[in-house]
């Protein structure tokens, strides 16, 4: 299980870069959002508060965002609606990270 997540946050780093590969159209906001989302997962399989299924779905939920921005982007320009949409998707998985985090689920920290 652990190496799926692993397999995943590397998806997710990949998918990251390619997305800030558009100069002209990073948001710093907008990707630094992703990384501290990124390490709350992390945090949270650390100390065993998510088990790793719950990982994996949120590891999937990020590297949906991060190919969502991928996309937008590859048109040059990141309009207004987009980076709504993007803040909106960021929103939605910081709460579902927070009460994945907080649920009665644990796993067991080796």
């Amino acid at each position: 299980m652990l190496k799926i997540a692993l397999a995943i946050c590397v998806t997710v780093a990949a998918a990251l870069f390619a997305g800030s590969a558009f100069a002209g159209t990073n948001d710093p906001r907008i990707d630094r959002r992703q990384e501290k989302q990124e390490q709350r997962i992390d945090q949270g399989v650390q100390s065993g508060a998510l088990t790793p299924k719950e990982a994996g779905r949120l590891e999937a939920q990020q590297a949906r965002i991060a190919q969502e921005e991928a996309r937008m982007k590859a048109d040059g320009q990141l309009t207004k609606a987009e980076r709504a949409k993007l803040t909106h998707d960021q929103n939605r998985a910081s709460k579902t990270i927070y009460r994945k985090q907080h649920n009665a689920r644990t796993a067991t920290v080796q």
